[in-house]
């Protein structure tokens, strides 16, 4: 009993160093495989490298897709126990951009959509504002920018842009903004570009009864751009300081992610901020025209709050 006892002891013993051997020499293995990999990966980038500094077109894009579709039938813990409901959101970020030795002219644009739909079966009535058995629009945002410059320097340029934004799916131009202007473009580093333009006129169209100023002022843009192997990066900010009138002015700030997990395939984040006193005035004031008595005060755009605008996105992304 005793020599088999021992007999088993040795034999495990012996089992596990061996395991513990093999386990060590694997991992020995997977750290020199990872080394192989790092090297091999060093030299496809500098091969990139080389490949974006050649003058031409280079053209891209990615974007994320989000949304969900529930259903509920007599759940009764909530408030409306009888829906469907369901959110659609994408955005696409594309670029073309002519890189030549003397000049370039870069182009992108941004496009942001969302619809959403909350259908409460037991309501007959389908009250649009909460209620509604087809999707509607939640977010909508379109914007696209045309720069071209003539280089002075490695990293400055003489430049005019022209950059347009407005809502595509509800309100097309109402607001719409265009800004054209010239001055000074700097990019310190390939994926960097910075505008300061002195002279820029904010075109505003918008119809009806809604009050907009089109003004003269400096516009401000940095965009910042690029890929670090499974991920793209965008973030961007734009703005318009008006000489006539601060109320005027306004901003915008987009910011885009997406981690590529299978071939392009992935998941995406987007959030953006703006401040805009203008729209924020004429909301207002499209809502004071509802009430019934209309308010006593006198809207203007003095006394009206700048609430600060945001919107996020979160989903499956695919990169081109």
């Amino acid at each position: 009993m005793i020599k088999k006892l021992v007999l088993v002891t040795t034999l495990f013993l012996g089992v596990t160093s061996l395991t513990a051997q093999t386990v060590e020499e694997l991992k020995k293995d997977q750290t020199v495989k990872k080394d192989s990999i790092a090297a091999i990966q060093g030299r496809v980038d500098a091969i990139q490298a080389q490949i974006d500094a050649i003058p031409g077109w280079k053209i891209g894009a990615f974007g994320t897709i989000g949304g969900s579709i529930s259903g509920f039938n007599n759940w009764f813990a909530q408030e409306i126990p009888n829906n469907s409901a369901g959110t659609i959101g994408v955005t696409v970020n594309a670029y073309a951009n002519l890189l030549q030795e003397k000049y370039f002219w870069r182009n992108s644009a941004n496009v942001n959509l969302a619809w959403i739909k909350l259908d409460d079966k037991d309501n007959d009535d389908d009250i649009p504002v909460v209620d509604d058995n087809d999707f509607r629009e939640a977010t909508d945002v379109f914007n696209i920018t045309s720069l071209f410059g003539y280089k002075l320097t490695k990293t400055l340029a003489v430049s005019t842009l022209a950059e347009y934004r407005t809502t595509i799916l509800n309100n097309f131009n109402d607001p719409g903004y265009l800004d054209f202007g010239v001055g000074i473009t700097w990019t310190p580093v390939k994926d960097l570009v910075v505008v300061v333009h002195p002279l820029n006129y904010n075109f505003v169209f918008s119809k009806g009864s809604a009050e907009y100023e089109s003004s003269l002022g400096a516009k401000i843009v940095a965009d910042y751009t690029r890929k670090i192997g499974a991920i793209n990066f965008k973030t961007n900010v734009s703005a318009f300081l008006s000489y006539e009138d601060p109320d005027y002015s306004n901003w915008t700030w987009t910011n885009s992610f997406s981690y590529t997990l299978w071939k392009a395939i992935g998941v995406g984040f987007d959030f953006g901020l703006r401040g805009n006193k203008q729209e924020a005035f004429n909301y207002v004031l499209a809502q004071d025209a509802l009430l019934v008595p209309p308010p006593t005060m006198e809207r203007t755009l003095e006394n009206t709050d700048n609430e600060l605008q945001s919107f996020w996105n979160i989903g499956l992304s695919y990169s081109f």
